[in-house]
């Protein structure tokens, strides 16, 4: 198993899932509210986005640490991406 050690990096992926907590935050208000449902199918999708990036940005770092095969991080993508 794979750790991301750079710090840095840690603290920039943690940022960008606090933001997509403020956008998932922001999609239960338009529910609540009685928003239009392409307003929140296109928040709905931005987030949804958002947490792709994130989840690509943390495999990059997999790669730059240099720590998994091709292979393991290739299977990864399969399982999850």
């Amino acid at each position: 198993m794979s750790q991301l050690v750079d710090p840095e990096k840690k603290k920039a992926l943690c940022a960008r899932l606090a933001r997509i907590e403020g956008q998932l935050r922001g999609l239960q208000r338009l529910i609540e509210s009685d928003a239009d449902c392409d307003k929140i199918a296109q928040q709905m999708a931005a987030a949804r986005k958002a947490l792709d990036k994130s989840f690509f940005s943390m495999v990059g770092c997999m790669i730059e640490q240099g720590d998994q095969s091709a292979e393991q991080v290739a299977d990864m993508l399969t399982k999850f991406a």
